[in-house]
Parts: C-alpha cells; structure tokens; sequence
C-alpha cells in the first residue's frame, strides 16, 4: 500500500465535477494574482505589506523582492527580477507547475505528476530556502548581492 497517495495520483483517475470546479477556482485566483502584481508596481504602492521581518528585525528572509522581482519578471526585467530574489527562477518554475496542474485538472480531470508535494523535493526545497535566507543576510561581499 502507498503511504502517500497523492503524490503518486495515477494521471488516469478522473476528477469529480466539484474537484474540476476547485481547480478552475485555482487557476483564475492564480491569473487575477499574476495580473494584479503585474498591473501594481510593489516599489510605488502603499498598500501592498512589506515583508513583516526585513520590518521588524532587518533580516531579508527567502521570500523577500518576490513580489517586486515577478513584477519586474512580468514587465520582461530578468537582471532586476534576479536582484530583487536570486531565487525567483525556481519559485516560477514552481508556481506555473501548480498553475498547469490545475489547468489539465480543470480541464481533462487529471492529474499530471505532482513532484512538488514529495518529501524529497520538500525537503530539498526547505534546506535551499533556508541556506539562502541565512546567505543573504551576511553582511559581506558576495552575500551582500543577495541582500533586496
């Protein structure tokens, strides 16, 4: 028996109506969110939240210049999206994975591999973040590159 049955979803199981209707939600929240960041620039808006931690502490943590690297991604700035997240090719790669899984769930009812839920790549993942948070907070060259 499978300890993990959805990240070993067979791709020939079809979805329910209600589970192709959650996936379709998904895909539409992600478009409205791609086009919201890509309409509003992060550096000129006051009501998008500043990163609580580079806040209160100073510290940038992993996920710091996300919002305004896939803003300059969108807008076809690759130097300045990779300034602002070093990291941001592979949290594209990653957000348009979940957005193309949920578009051939929503539309075939089928599930393409989700690679993105197995603990190896979990795991991975996780030790990259945080080797990247602690890397970019040292305050000397090079790590200072990766410092927002």
């Amino acid at each position: 028996m499978n300890a993990n049955p959805i990240a070993d979803t067979p791709l020939n199981t079809a979805g329910g109506f209600t589970e192709r209707l959650f996936a379709l939600a998904g895909v539409g929240v992600l478009a409205a969110g791609v086009s919201f960041v890509a309409y509003f620039d992060p550096a000129k808006t006051s009501f998008l939240p500043a990163c609580p931690l580079l806040t209160l502490t100073g510290f940038a943590c992993p996920g710091c210049g996300l919002t305004r690297g896939f803003h300059a991604l969108f807008h076809g700035d690759i130097i300045p999206a990779l300034d602002f997240n070093l990291m941001i090719p592979l949290w594209a790669v990653i957000f348009g994975y979940i957005f193309l899984a949920l578009c051939v769930f929503a539309v075939w009812g089928r599930w393409i591999p989700m690679w993105l839920i197995r603990p190896k790549f979990l795991w991975s993942f996780l030790v990259a973040l945080l080797s990247f948070g602690v890397l970019r907070n040292i305050p000397s060259w090079p790590f200072s590159i990766l410092y927002p």
